[in-house]
């Protein structure tokens, strides 16, 4: 889809509630058997108190429900945990936020797709032993679904998800009728169940883990605050909708199978869950019961996809603050956070593979991430209307209402995170307690490199040169093809004045020098190095030697001949791929590649300089700094017949900026803007190049700057574009890639 497209893709609400509200609806699955597994294993008298834990739960989800409403409508371009404590309590605050919903939608994934297997092998017991291989295949099925665009997948789960309401709202209906009327229908125990204990009075301990484990029904509620911007305008009032009736189905389903299953006397089983026992009882089994068994294991399963919608969004608004890698901020093919979406799929992934597939495990990992980030929200908006309130005006009405609904959600949800700790800190909890400041370290580290490499790229040390100096070396393995394609190359703009080099090895040919003097035609002499500990050594030693001073380059143009278009062969196409890879640390140095695919038939003994009639220079650039003004320079020594730089445009609104920094730079190389409404570059660079080498006696020379970072971690944050721009034009004829380096500290 282009981007122009991106409006086209807005969820009206009957869309968005099964797209942000599949993870609240679906936790009433499992959260009712949570507080049945702690009362009963604690004491088999304590059923009774199942009810009143349940109204509790359901009223602290009336409040979130309501505070979020608050927060929906005064962030109306999205007021998801982050940005709300960024906004209102500080930097750090929002990191906590951010760190808290990252590890809270992994392991939604996890949990909600490992709890739909549950109900699949509830209903299907010999299955039980495929629990790990059916919780990554349903990952990989979501995942699949999510990257071909939001609506897409909000269309695909509508069914599922509007599916379990019916089933579980007719299993309600019926269940209540038969209390009415004639008896409430006992639950359909298995012959496993947990150990209960003794009968006895529990502690408050007990009913407050009890509380804690049952909260696992309210996660899932801030997805639509984080989501506003999906929706169709007005943006906030749909949202603000979509929540209140996302609320009242969840309360309502919550409270009905809590009752059904302390009348019916249901009991946790590992192999039997309690709205299977409950909808087995009231219907008798048969097929109403395998409907409803249906709809829960797809309605689990496809809980995560609350997940898949919030994780890329908030990645990418994390990189844009450049608390994460750039990389996450780029739309893919269908307009979604691509990779947001990937690593979301192989973090949940993981889980679920050292885990077992097991949700007692996992479930205690649980709830910590998601009351931090209520808490921390809600005490924001607490700041945000008091703020309003100073400011006065339009917006200050109704502010007293608004920041009392959001204090009573903060203290709810601050008590509730006190009681989830305390609770389950020493079954779990500890590990995403643990891991928290972890990433929160690491969003720090990421944006104070970013924050560094941003000014070292614009302390103006670049400036652009009438007449830099260019040594080339070229690098000659073996005389092939690929050599008389560089060497006539070199010619085009440097005429004589270059060096010739070669490394003997044993299998360099005695007459090496003799057939090279008859292939260059000229008065440059092939020297010959003697190897050290390894050929790329002496290399490496023959070029620190060179003198040079700062702004100069020296290039090294390293013939490679293809055998076939593939990447392993390239890798493995003798020494001149590990001398690419040792020079990329070289500051100064210029790699400059000259791929050559072998084709069928052609004839090697005949080899001539190929020197071409024309030479277009293009430098592509994704930003304005010193970097590009040093590959412009470098550009500029190659003498070609016409020179220009290249801007991609990503994204539309990038644009300007670019086109004041180059003119406040004075660049004196005209800039291009060459538009890529898909977001990818592969169908515009070739385009641009193919424009060139049409000509079959034109070559397309491509100039990108490259930074060289100071730690190999660094590159994970870095050079990702010129990486893919190497692959895409290894095997396109007549072009050659240079590298200019830009060294950091």
């Amino acid at each position: 889809m282009p981007s122009n497209r991106l409006e086209h893709t807005l969820l009206p609400k009957i869309l968005a509630l099964p797209v942000f509200s599949s993870d609240a609806l679906s936790s009433v699955a499992y959260a009712t058997e949570e507080i049945l597994l702690v009362l009963l294993v604690a004491s088999a008298s304590s059923a009774d108190l199942v009810m009143p834990i349940s109204i509790a739960i359901a009223t602290l989800m009336v409040i979130v429900v309501a505070s979020y409403r608050q927060t929906v409508r005064a962030y109306p371009n999205g007021g998801g945990a982050y940005i709300v404590s960024k906004d209102n309590l500080g930097v750090f605050p929002g990191l906590l936020a951010a760190a808290a919903l990252l590890t809270d939608y992994v392991l939604t994934v996890s949990v909600s797709v490992v709890a739909g297997v549950f109900a699949i092998t509830s209903a299907v017991p010999a299955l039980h032993s495929h629990k790990v291989a059916l919780s990554l295949g349903f990952i990989v099925l979501i995942t699949l679904a999510n990257l071909r665009g939001v609506r897409e997948s909000g269309t695909l789960f509508a069914i599922p998800t509007y599916g379990f309401v019916v089933s579980i709202f007719t299993l309600l209906a019926v269940g209540l009728a038969r209390c009415a009327f004639s008896g409430c229908a006992a639950a359909v125990i298995p012959e496993e169940t947990v150990h209960l204990g003794a009968a006895s009075a529990v502690s408050l301990f007990v009913v407050l883990h009890a509380f804690s484990s049952g909260s696992t029904a309210l996660t899932g509620v801030e997805a639509i605050s984080n989501g506003v911007p999906a929706f169709r305008r007005p943006q906030s009032k749909n949202a603000a909708e979509t929540l209140g009736i996302m609320g009242a189905i969840a309360v309502t389903m919550f409270l009905g199978i809590s009752f059904l299953a302390h009348v019916g006397h249901a009991i946790p089983s590992g192999s039997k869950s309690a709205v299977a026992q409950v909808a087995d009882g009231v219907f008798g089994g048969g097929f109403p019961y395998y409907v409803v068994q249906t709809f829960t294991a797809a309605i689990l399963v496809l809980a995560a996809n609350t997940s898949y919608q919030d994780f890329p969004r908030l990645a990418s608004i994390l990189a844009r603050d450049r608390f994460l890698p750039r990389q996450f901020e780029n739309r893919g093919d269908r307009l979604v956070f691509s990779n947001g979406v990937i690593v979301l799929a192989i973090l949940s992934s993981i889980l679920v593979w050292v885990f077992d597939a097991n949700l007692s495990r996992l479930i205690q990992l649980y709830v910590v991430g998601v009351f931090t980030s209520f808490t921390l929200s809600q005490t924001g908006m607490v700041r945000h209307w008091l703020k309003i309130k100073r400011d006065g005006g339009e917006k200050a009405r109704g502010w007293r209402r608004s920041a009392v609904i959001n204090s009573i959600g903060a203290m709810a949800t601050a008590l509730v995170l006190v009681i989830v700790v305390r609770t389950k800190f020493a079954e779990g909890a500890w590990i995403v307690i643990a891991a928290m400041p972890l990433i929160i370290a690491g969003f720090y580290g990421i944006n104070r490199h970013y924050a560094r490499i941003h000014v070292q790229l614009r302390l103006g040390g670049a400036a652009i040169s009438e007449a830099p100096r260019n040594t080339v070396v070229l690098f000659v393995e073996e005389l092939n093809e690929a050599t008389a394609r560089a060497l006539g190359y070199v010619r085009s703009f440097i005429g004589r004045d270059f060096r010739a080099i070669h490394v003997r090895t044993e299998a360099s040919p005695g007459d090496l020098s003799e057939r090279w003097r008859t292939l260059c035609r000229a008065d440059v002499e092939l020297e010959v190095l003697q190897p050290s500990r390894h050929p790329t050594t002496a290399v490496m030693e023959y070029l620190r030697s060179i003198p040079r001073e700062e702004g100069d380059f020296i290039t090294v143009v390293i013939p490679e001949l293809l055998p076939k278009r593939s990447l392993l062969s390239a890798v493995r196409s003798g020494m001149s791929f590990f001398l690419k890879v040792r020079l990329l640390s070289e500051p100064q140095i210029v790699i400059t590649d000259v791929p050559v695919l072998l084709e069928q038939g052609s004839a090697q003994d005949l080899l001539l300089p190929f020197i071409p009639e024309r030479t277009e220079a293009m430098v592509f650039v994704s930003a304005v700094h010193d970097a590009t003004v040093r590959a412009v320079n470098y550009a500029r020594s190659l003498k070609a017949t016409e020179l220009r730089a290249v801007f991609f445009a990503l994204d539309p609104s990038e644009v300007e900026e670019v086109q004041r920094e180059w003119e406040r730079r004075r660049i004196p190389v005209a800039l291009d803007i060459v538009e890529a409404p898909f977001r990818d570059l592969t169908g515009p660079i070739l385009q641009e190049v193919r424009r060139v080498t049409e000509n079959p006696n034109a070559i397309a020379a491509v100039i990108v700057p490259e930074l060289l970072v100071a730690k190999w971690w660094h590159n994970f944050l870095h050079n990702q574009r010129p990486l893919f721009i190497k692959r895409l034009l290894l095997f396109e004829p007549r072009v050659i890639l240079s590298s200019v380096p830009f060294k950091l500290k």
